[in-house]
């Protein structure tokens, strides 16, 4: 009887690693989809905080350069002032020179004025301030500009402020 004994116990034994074996090929499987979906959860959520950083810094430039705005503002009214001497010219060529380099900062950074002259009135870049009767002009075109506008890439950053025909 010794060998029926001896038999069933390799049996035995073998049924165990038959079935850990499968539970253990399972569970790798399991654990490895595990890991690769945290990493494609992580590679999401470290693109995300780079979009986030990105357009934080965005804004926070948007607004500096915003407040940069009226300075080059002053500067333009200061230039279009009329010029009586020697000394009033040489005023004036200092003024021209820190408006060209205000405005060469301001491109450097991505802000480009918006164009107005003879443009038809578009609500999304301009800010109506006047509508006038003109002969000269068909209706919803731009007749002048009160103040620039500005955008920064394709974001608005200031509306152009004009007057507009009417007829």
């Amino acid at each position: 009887m010794a060998e029926p004994d001896a038999v069933a116990e390799p049996d035995a034994v073998a049924e165990p690693d038959a079935v850990a074996e499968p539970d253990a090929v399972a569970q790798r499987d399991e654990y490895y989809d595990l890991l690769l979906r945290k990493t494609a959860e992580f590679d999401n959520y470290r693109k995300r905080v780079d979009r986030e950083r990105a357009a934080l810094a965005s804004a926070a430039a948007a607004d500096l350069l915003e407040e940069l705005l009226p300075v080059v503002d002053n500067l333009e009214r200061a230039l279009e002032a009329q010029v009586d001497d020697g000394a009033a010219a040489a005023y004036r060529s200092g003024v021209e020179m820190i408006h060209r380099q205000m405005l060469d900062l301001l491109r450097k950074r991505g802000v480009t004025p918006i164009e107005t002259a003879g443009e038809d009135f578009d609500p999304n870049v301009h800010q109506a301030i006047a509508h006038e009767e003109s002969a000269d002009h068909r209706a919803g075109e731009i007749i002048g500009e009160v103040r620039r506008g500005y955008m920064l890439g394709g974001r608005l950053l200031r509306a152009a402020m004009v007057r507009v025909a009417k007829t």
